[in-house]
C-alpha cells in the first residue's frame, strides 16, 4: 500500500486553484475538473458530498484539525506577498517559536488551515553565519548537531 496525497474538500475548484497558484506558487499537475492535484503533493475537490457520500451538512468548515505545511527559504518576501492579499485572514500574525522558526497560519478560502514556516535549514545557516557554533545552533533550533552540520556542508 501506497499514501498518495492529502485531498481537501472546497466549494469552489477554480477559486482554490487561483489561491495555492498565487499565493503558494502551486503549478496544477492534474486537472479533472472537480478535483486537482497541485506540484506540492495535494489536492483539492469539489463536490465532496456528492463523491464520498456523506451529507454535505457534515462537511467541517475551518475544523481546526489539521493544516497543510509549507516552508520557504525568504520568510520576509513571503510574507511581504501575503500582505498583498488583503483577503487572506490570518489564523494568528508572523511569530517566532522558541526553535527560532518564525511562522504565520492563514486560512484558504474553505478555511482549510495553512501554516508557511522559515525553513530550518535556512535558519541554522542563518544562525551559523551569524558565528554560531554548530553546537550552539542546534540547541538554539532544536535539532541534532547533524543536521546543522549537513546544513552547513550543504546537504540538506
Amino acid at each position: 500500500m501506497k499514501f498518495r496525497m492529502p485531498l481537501l474538500a472546497v466549494r469552489d475548484v477554480e477559486i482554490s486553484k487561483k489561491f495555492y497558484h498565487d499565493l503558494f506558487d502551486q503549478e496544477v499537475v492534474l486537472d479533472l475538473g472537480g478535483n486537482v492535484t497541485f506540484s506540492g503533493g495535494f489536492s483539492v475537490q469539489q463536490d465532496f458530498d456528492r463523491l464520498t457520500g456523506v451529507p454535505k451538512s457534515t462537511i467541517l468548515h475551518q475544523s481546526h484539525n489539521m493544516e497543510l505545511y509549507f516552508e520557504v527559504d525568504d520568510f520576509d518576501a513571503f510574507t511581504e506577498k501575503l500582505r498583498r492579499h488583503l483577503d487572506v485572514e490570518l489564523v494568528h500574525p508572523p511569530m517566532t517559536h522558541a526553535w527560532q522558526q518564525r511562522v504565520v497560519r492563514l486560512y484558504d478560502p474553505d478555511w482549510h488551515m495553512i501554516e508557511v514556516g522559515e525553513s530550518m535549514e535556512h535558519i541554522a545557516l542563518r544562525l551559523l553565519d551569524e558565528g554560531r557554533s554548530v553546537e550552539e545552533t542546534a540547541a538554539l533550533i532544536h535539532h541534532p548537531t547533524d543536521f546543522v552540520e549537513q546544513c552547513r556542508k550543504g546537504l540538506k
